[in-house]
């Protein structure tokens, strides 16, 4: 199960947050958390470099894009090599909005195509056919205008 997306700007404030199943008790905990392990460890990290780690039998990928940070926490069959996939369609997604890797006033300005495009994303990611949905997602989100 896909738990959550998160895009963070480079101080650690969440732009864009999507959960799916957690319970809003947990949520306050997810952000603390992935914006902590963010600032722990992607200073210094390329543009689209994964980095991956596991808390609480959950995996978690997350890379820097441009200014923003984007994080995919998901569990059972959202392993970190499924999160590998969704998170390459979530920054061709954002880089196909925005033109280019998104600083943040960028991201801001294409905010509302950017969260049409992660809903989509999203929605498809969460159901079981993961490979043949991703693919289908990025065909057509490049086509979005």
């Amino acid at each position: 199960m896909l738990l959550a997306v998160l895009i963070a700007n480079s101080e650690g404030n969440i732009l864009v947050e999507r959960f799916n199943g957690v319970p809003g008790e947990e949520r306050l905990h997810w952000r603390s958390f992935l914006v902590k392990l963010g600032a722990d460890n992607l200073k210094g990290v390329k543009n689209e470099e994964l980095l991956v780690a596991c808390h609480k039998s959950v995996y978690i990928v997350y890379t820097v894009l441009g200014h923003v940070s984007i994080y995919l926490v998901g569990k059972d069959e959202y392993d970190e090599l499924a999160l590998s996939e969704a998170i390459f369609v979530v920054t061709s997604a954002i880089k196909d909005v925005c033109g280019k890797p998104p600083t943040e006033r960028l991201f801001l300005d294409k905010y509302g195509r950017i969260c049409l495009c992660l809903d989509e994303i999203v929605w498809k990611v969460s159901s079981p056919r993961l490979v043949y949905i991703l693919q289908v997602s990025q065909k057509r989100l490049f086509t979005v205008n």
